[in-house]
């Protein structure tokens, strides 16, 4: 009688913030293996910058409803070369990370450098490397847009850090925490 228990499936949701477009993407870890769910982008309506934090909102709300992860992994900000893209850019991540916070999930940050590290083994790579190595990674039979592809690399890097193993409980009906961490 084999007494091994299947491996255990964490469920991954990837977020690259933007004020225009908000890119998601959900995997599953099953053990060691990174298995595609879902990515798409969430796209702001043309209109005052509180509506479409409320649009990034609704729209985060919707994909965790929806997928229900056990885990979250968000890009960090970095420094823009626009002050006032910076801080839209920081807003429409507060609006992903109050949503995020509301639902009881557990936070994952990386920083893109992190990110193109884990997914393409460059630190500068370009759109095109990680939306080539998330196609490559995931075996999927057409390449994701930009920012789809690029919130399925920081699931990915999540799962490639082990950190989704923390955030692992037996049951996926008890798994929600609040508490944060950062690699």
């Amino acid at each position: 009688m084999d007494e091994r228990q299947p491996p255990t499936t964490i469920r991954i949701l990837g977020i690259d913030p933007g004020s225009r477009i908000t890119g998601y993407g959900v995997i599953d870890l099953v053990g060691i293996k990174p298995r595609y769910v879902a990515s798409g982008c969430i796209r702001t309506a043309e209109g005052a910058l509180e509506q479409r934090l409320a649009q990034i909102y609704a729209g985060i709300s919707e994909v965790i409803g929806l997928h229900r992860p056990d885990a979250v992994a968000v890009e960090r900000v970095f420094m823009a070369k626009n002050a006032d893209s910076a801080l839209k850019l920081g807003q429409a991540r507060g609006a992903a990370l109050v949503c995020l916070a509301n639902h009881g999930l557990s936070i994952a940050e990386y920083a893109a450098r992190q990110i193109k590290q884990a997914v393409t083994g460059q630190g500068g790579a370009d759109k095109s490397q990680i939306q080539h190595m998330v196609t490559t990674l995931l075996g999927l039979s057409a390449t994701p847009q930009a920012d789809a592809a690029d919130a399925l690399a920081i699931a990915l890097t999540h799962a490639f850090a082990g950190s989704a193993l923390v955030a692992a409980t037996p049951s996926r009906s008890k798994r929600r925490s609040t508490g944060r961490w950062r690699l």
